[in-house]
């Protein structure tokens, strides 16, 4: 059933499904008093509070241009996105060894790997979704020509593994919690967050380059921007100092704009047999923000 409605809302102008999202953010915003509070609280916390209705705005067209994304012709989608230094991707293709592209969930993030996989094959992380229907719709959607999905299991690092000795590129989202075992407890925006240790594991194979990368959306449904950064910190330390650098980098990445981070996602929650968190840090960047 979802794929139907889907397909009919990608005809609908990016505007449109823009315009209808803002107003889908405020609904779920007021219906849903957890939702609400880990919103609050997430910015709160990360001291971006006065983004506040511009985030719950965002939120709602991150959902509502899911068809659009989806579901359009490639074509199409494309000619939404305005790509910015390509150039440092290129420079380290010509490396050979490898990138991992780390997208956090900013902005339409959704977007970032069909542009890349336009330029270049690229082999992504999926998590299969906890509803069964979505799952013909999602991987239907994000499986596009040279583009790839790895599954977030140890098969999926095997595969990861693989393309990086080939020197070709790989992207997953660095902010996503992973499974108990799977991560360290580092900071983030100044309060412990279970952080996955595997980009920085997947970067020491073979000297791989990372950069990071996100999908600004432009107000008015007028399309996106899609922004690659060069990571420039070291990774050659222990598990937690290695999530701990690449959390920061994201900080800085999210302060760019604020109201475009998901924060209605669930980041610090503690994952099933997960050890307990370590008290956090104060964080400059939420203080200044």
């Amino acid at each position: 059933m979802l794929v139907p409605i889907f397909r009919f809302l990608s005809i609908f102008p990016l505007p449109v499904l823009h315009a209808l999202g803002t107003a889908l953010g405020w609904v779920i915003y007021a219906i849903s008093p957890s939702y609400r509070r880990r919103m609050r609280e997430n910015m709160q916390g990360a001291g971006f509070s006065q983004h506040l209705h511009a985030a719950v705005a965002e939120a709602g067209k991150s959902v509502l241009e899911l068809p659009f994304i989806w579901c359009a012709p490639a074509e199409r989608v494309a000619r939404h996105a305005t790509v910015e230094n390509w150039e440092l991707v290129e420079k380290a293709l010509q490396h050979g060894r490898g990138i991992v592209f780390l997208t956090p969930h900013l902005g339409c993030f959704e977007i970032v790997a069909q542009q890349i996989a336009l330029r270049t094959p690229l082999t992504v992380m999926y998590r299969p979704p906890k509803r069964a229907a979505l799952k013909p719709l999602i991987e239907g959607a994000r499986a596009r020509e040279n583009l790839m999905l790895a599954p977030a299991n140890m098969s999926g690092v095997r595969i990861f593994a693989k393309c990086l000795k080939k020197g070709q590129p790989i992207g997953l989202l660095p902010d996503q919690v992973p499974q108990e075992g799977e991560g360290v407890w580092a900071d983030f925006f100044g309060r412990p967050a279970y952080t996955m240790t595997l980009p920085a594991k997947l970067a020491q194979m073979g000297g791989a380059e990372v950069i990071i990368t996100y999908a600004e959306r432009l107000p008015g449904g007028r399309g996106y921007i899609v922004h690659f950064v060069p990571f420039t910190e070291s990774l050659d330390s222990t598990s937690a100092e290695q999530a701990r650098t690449i959390n920061a980098a994201m900080e800085q990445l999210i302060a760019r704009s604020p109201a475009q981070y998901l924060w209605s996602y669930n980041r610090y929650k503690v994952p099933r047999g997960a050890p307990p968190p370590t008290p956090a840090t104060p964080n400059a960047a939420g203080e200044q923000a």
